[in-house]
């Protein structure tokens, strides 16, 4: 009989990698911890029709790539494929935006599921650190979004990443646009897919990566030609309080988002380390899709970044975090009464906050001591039955080798001062 195997598309984080990506969660989340974002999680599946609705009907996420499933109730769900969405139902069914404080700015963590064809930075099943700013129309709330982003990145060590920038427009002009870009694509010799969505949503032939058709689109007009002066304006303060705050960013006229609710700002985070699949978050605008879901209006910003992404991009610059061991001492008993000792000793100690563990298993001494090498740990708490008889264990530096008797009663304040 073989064993089970992850399914395809996923992996299993194991440590000591999984430290890595806790360590890169935390970073991405500390800078909205530190600007009034509160945290907030939602069930890992949906109505199927609030991504039909608000990702998209004629999105690839939708049309392709979501888990759609039917319980035995009847009821249509899929897997989240992005969190957006979920975020604002669960915000507007528990009447956040009626709390008079807005925007309502909400952050979280969790996994993602689409049906992609596996490949280095594009699973089936994906991690992403998001921001959402509910119920507010201000460049100022783009500006701190996109900042808080690239602090965190910053806070890890990257460098090489790029800040691509855009706006789509606004239901008065982008419609304007729309019938200019269908007439334009429309002489295009095109494939029949590709041709549909000229119909559904000609923006997204423009984020086509396929060589062929970027081809084509030379001489295509550009949105930015056709912003109404409110979007044009709006747009230009989001980029002079980035440039005032030392952000920099690159104007990308392509730049669409594989999402049908953006508008106005829209911005990617990509790495050019990481190949074909450079983006390794990004986010934007997205005024309309509360009415799409059926909430009032509540014009909002967002965004999502990749743990696995940000995880391959540290690697491609050679980043390396500095992640504490997960254990500082190690408890090695020899003999029964030794056992019983050390084991209230690990209690204490990890009571008082200090990483512990402790030799499992009634290991001889050499492997014990290998284990403890293993672990990480700084030091090692070694006791015999001649130990106990005097009242002391064995406190041995595992760098140094050095080994000093302590009393027993002393044991937490003198790891204390040994581990600084």
């Amino acid at each position: 009989m073989s064993t089970f195997q992850a399914p395809k598309g996923t992996y299993d984080l194991l440590p000591p990698n999984s430290a890595t990506y806790l360590a890169v969660r935390e970073a991405i989340s500390a800078p909205l911890k530190n600007s009034g974002y509160g945290y907030i999680e939602t069930p890992g599946f949906e109505n199927v029709e609030l991504f039909a609705r608000g990702v998209g009907g004629s999105t690839d996420i939708v049309t392709k790539e979501m888990y759609a499933f039917e319980t035995k109730g009847g009821d249509q769900l899929a897997l989240r494929p992005e969190g957006t969405a979920s975020v604002l139902r669960a915000a507007l069914e528990a009447n956040l935006h009626k709390g008079g404080n807005l925007p309502v700015k909400l952050w979280y963590s969790g996994s993602y599921y689409r049906y992609e064809r596996p490949q280095k930075g594009r699973y089936r099943h994906f991690s992403q650190v998001g921001a959402e700013a509910i119920g507010a129309e201000d460049p100022a709330l783009d500006a701190e979004l996109i900042i808080l982003a690239d602090q965190a990145y910053r806070a890890l060590g990257l460098r090489d990443f790029r800040i691509l920038l855009n706006s789509l427009g606004d239901k008065e002009c982008r419609p304007v646009y729309r019938t200019a870009l269908q007439d334009f694509l429309r002489g295009l010799d095109l494939d029949e897919d590709t041709r549909r969505r000229i119909d559904i949503n000609p923006l997204r032939v423009l984020d086509d990566k396929r060589e062929y058709v970027q081809e084509r689109l030379v001489g295509a007009p550009m949105l930015r030609d056709y912003l109404c002066e409110a979007c044009k304006a709006y747009h230009e303060q989001v980029r002079e309080l980035l440039t005032a705050a030392g952000v920099a960013f690159e104007d990308d006229v392509k730049l669409v988002r594989g999402l049908d609710y953006y508008t106005r700002t829209t911005f990617e985070f990509v790495h050019d380390g990481l190949g074909s699949q450079s983006a390794v978050g990004g986010g934007g605008r997205y005024d309309g899709l509360s009415e799409m879901i059926g909430g009032p209006a509540l014009p909002s910003v967002g965004w999502a970044l990749g743990v696995d992404r940000t995880v391959l991009a540290l690697e491609a610059e050679g980043v390396t975090l500095d992640i504490p061991a997960a254990t500082a001492v190690y408890a090695v008993p020899l003999g029964d009464e030794a056992r019983r000792v050390l084991f209230g000793a690990v209690t204490e100690l990890r009571r008082a906050g200090i990483a512990t563990d402790f030799a499992f298993g009634g290991k001889g001494l050499k492997n014990a001591m290998k284990s403890a090498n293993r672990s990480g740990a700084r030091l090692a708490l070694v006791a015999g039955e001649r130990d106990l008889a005097e009242g002391v264990v064995q406190l041995k530096d595992l760098r140094s080798g050095e080994q000093t008797p302590v009393a027993l009663d002393a044991v937490v304040e003198e790891i204390r001062r040994a581990l600084g």
